[in-house]
């Protein structure tokens, strides 16, 4: 009997996630944001960050790029990335967060610094019994660890975290970034959108680049070939 295998289609990669800014000199908004961040990098002395702001103004992409150069090819060894909204208790707080910082990089080597990093996505989820537990090991381990907080709602941080980081807001994305940032996407991927459509489609996206990629594929793949114009737009 002949063993046949199921063909495997590849997804289509999003393209949130396809066009990212790779370093920080590829994020051009946020100036003064990404300016001093920048200068964190260089001295390789990055402090706590709170970064917070609406939805798709780029917190994520930011702290990705800083990832990136701080740490290069050691990043799996330097760096622990967690969505708070998925594990947001005390738990998660003392079985991976604490278990990450207590723990020594004897093998790997980073050159720009040897500060390790835990990212948390949405900790505006997180408990406030998880956030004191969180707070202590900021204070505890100092010296080998920072954190990076990403939130949306920076009134859910409790104080006493917030007094312990450096804070960036970011606020939603300007028009005109957004406008030349979907048209280029469009050509790049031969979506043919007209002038209307775009205008329509960063007014969906209310600042939020992230719906307006998301937007952008979604249309792209259900009106291929096919001239997308405002109507198109409006009637996902």
């Amino acid at each position: 009997m002949i063993d046949v295998k199921p063909i495997k289609i590849d997804e289509p990669v999003p393209w949130v996630e396809k066009y990212r800014p790779g370093v920080l000199n590829d994020i051009i908004s946020h100036e003064q944001v990404i300016s001093t961040i920048r200068k964190f990098v260089e001295k390789g002395e990055l402090p706590h960050l709170l970064l917070h702001g609406p939805p798709g103004t780029g917190k994520t992409s930011t702290i990705l790029a800083v990832c990136k150069e701080l740490y290069g090819e050691s990043r799996s060894s330097f760096v622990l990335e967690l969505n708070a909204s998925d594990d947001r208790g005390i738990t998660v707080v003392r079985e991976q967060i604490k278990t990450f910082a207590e723990s020594k990089n004897h093998y790997n080597i980073c050159e720009r610094t040897s500060l390790k990093l835990i990212i948390l996505d949405e900790a505006d989820h997180m408990t406030f019994p998880a956030q004191n537990a969180m707070r202590r090991i900021m204070e505890n381990y100092a010296k080998n660890v920072r954190f990076c907080l990403i939130c949306n709602y920076v009134n859910k941080i409790t104080p006493a975290i917030q007094s312990r980081c450096t804070s960036f807001r970011f606020s939603p994305l300007k028009e005109e970034y957004m406008l030349n940032k979907a048209l280029d996407i469009a050509k790049s991927e031969n979506v043919n959108i007209t002038q209307n459509g775009v205008e329509s489609l960063i007014r969906v996206g209310r600042g939020d680049m992230r719906r307006i990629l998301n937007c952008l594929q979604v249309v792209s793949l259900s009106h291929k070939n096919m001239v997308i114009d405002e109507n198109v737009i409006l009637s996902v």
